[in-house]
């Protein structure tokens, strides 16, 4: 009777988690589907962060985003971040194949990591996941990606990654940075305030935008160069980005 009774239990056990995984994702997918016409009002990096801050006594931390459609982002923004991060990102469905076989490669010769996350994975995971690298995340992510590429367009990808990546301790969005770092709204950066905000994403908790090292000042320069080659505002228009 025990074991009749411990085999329910597990049975019963198995019924709730999965019944629970489905409501998790029923969440995620609609989710996609309101984000895809409403305002993000916090992501699950921000959340993290906020519960983060609370648990270790910093009751002052306040993560948050003030949201800004495209049309009040300055193209320069839209283009660094694309030129720094995923200068594919027009054509692909989600995933860069190059990119991720360059990583690969690259990994298995190397103890520095080296990712490939698309601005697509980027969002998924910035808004509906955690951080961290084990494989049911990096699943998860793929999933939620793909579910965006079919639902969103492009703009609406790229609108709502800069209205929720990090750019700073406590900072979430352009907006934000843009106010933070030079005291002026996100539709006036220029060309080289955007590429500097840009050289900091890959590590905002370690790479600074208000005291930008010497690596951080190397790499703005490069995305400028980008930037010029890829066609400025030009670009933008003929991709649908603007």
């Amino acid at each position: 009777m025990r074991g009749r009774g411990g085999r329910l239990l597990a049975i019963r056990a198995a019924k709730w988690l999965l019944a629970g995984c489905a409501a998790l994702l029923g969440v995620w997918l609609l989710s996609v589907v309101v984000f895809a016409f409403l305002p993000v009002p916090f992501s699950a990096v921000m959340t993290e962060r906020q519960l983060g801050a609370w648990l270790h006594g910093d009751f002052d931390y306040v993560a948050h985003s003030d949201w800004v459609g495209m049309s009040d982002i300055s193209p320069n923004m839209a283009l660094a971040v694309i030129a720094a991060e995923d200068q594919k990102f027009p054509q692909h469905w989600g995933f860069d194949i190059d990119a991720i076989q360059a990583a690969a490669a690259h990994n298995e010769r190397s103890q520095r990591m080296r990712g490939a996350s698309t601005i697509s994975q980027q969002t998924a995971k910035n808004l509906l996941l955690w951080n961290g690298r084990s494989w049911a995340r990096k699943g998860l992510e793929a999933g939620i990606t793909l579910a965006m590429e079919g639902i969103w367009t492009k703009r609406r990808i790229l609108t709502v990654y800069l209205n929720i990546a990090e750019f700073g301790e406590g900072t979430f969005g352009v907006e934000a940075a843009a106010q933070r770092y030079f005291r002026k709204p996100a539709s006036r950066l220029s060309a080289s305030e955007a590429a500097l905000l840009a050289a900091v994403l890959p590590n905002p908790l370690r790479f600074r935008a208000d005291a930008p090292s010497r690596y951080v000042q190397m790499r703005q320069q490069w995305i400028m160069r980008q930037m010029r080659q890829m066609g400025g505002e030009d670009y933008l228009r003929e991709n649908r980005l603007r």
